[in-house]
């Protein structure tokens, strides 16, 4: 059985609807160390996957505290709980976004540049000191046919005349059903950090040309001003089996998968 925090968040609730033995749990907003040891020990769940956060860096900047408390306290009360549980939390590829180099980027390399990626990064150090099997899934930007969080994939197929991404941004993107498909492998993972989702060769500038090109979407296309790549060298969890589409296979499948929404 998984215990799955988050679980109607973008990622969770993806979770709850694809992998099978699953349970959510309530919202952790608030819990004390001693609240979530009981949750923990009363849901006879024999592995953890932790989607709950704040995510918006915005408010992790206005909101330190609340950044911590979520980022950083929280996770660290699941691993003192786990008790011999498999843990996995998702942090983010925003660890990387103080780095000067291109990319792209392994996972011993970091240099967090802002509150939330900060947090993140010390949430994985903290977690994995209290338990060295746990498993800190360092994500992309994540897209899906999902109308409540705006997101790469919604961007573009809701836009009215024109979108901008720089042609010398490199960044991976990822479909949340392909991030749930990988999750029972993620569970067999040894302990550690790993990059976690889609990569590529192209500009998010060159990728978006190409996605409103096979989609036949008459939408203008600007090339932005040069932003901090967001590269992720993935090789090392594709040694233990973990399997993604390049981006734009990605962008077609959930394309393709969601035709019908897309036709009204």
């Amino acid at each position: 059985m998984i215990l799955v925090t988050g679980a109607s968040g973008f990622v969770g609730h993806k979770i709850m609807e694809m992998c099978s033995d699953v349970i959510a749990a309530p919202s952790l907003r608030g819990m004390s160390e001693d609240d979530i040891k009981h949750l923990v020990c009363e849901s006879g769940a024999d592995a953890i996957i932790h989607t709950a956060a704040i995510s918006d860096m915005g408010v992790c900047e206005k909101d330190p505290e609340a950044s911590y408390h979520a980022n950083v306290e929280i996770p660290i009360y699941l691993a003192k709980a786990s008790g011999g549980k498999k843990l996995i939390c998702f942090s983010s590829d925003q660890v990387y976004n103080g780095l000067e180099d291109e990319g792209p980027y392994i996972e011993e390399n970091v240099k967090p540049a802002n509150t939330y990626a900060r947090h993140k990064l010390e949430m994985e150090q903290r977690v994995l000191d209290i338990c060295p099997d746990s498993v800190m899934l360092r994500a992309e930007w994540m897209y899906d046919y999902y109308l409540e969080k705006p997101n790469y994939f919604m961007n573009l197929i809701r836009a009215n005349e024109a979108v901008s991404f720089s042609s010398k941004q490199f960044r991976g993107i990822t479909y949340v059903k392909e991030v749930a498909e990988n999750m029972e492998k993620v569970i067999g993972l040894p302990g550690g950090a790993y990059n976690f989702g889609s990569e590529t060769t192209k500009s998010m500038y060159e990728i978006t040309r190409e996605f409103l090109d096979a989609m036949k979407l008459n939408i203008r296309l600007k090339d932005a001003p040069v932003r901090h790549n967001l590269w992720m060298d993935c090789s090392k969890a594709k040694k233990f089996g973990l399997e993604f589409s390049d981006v734009l296979e990605g962008l077609l499948r959930c394309a393709k998968d969601n035709e019908n929404r897309l036709r009204k």
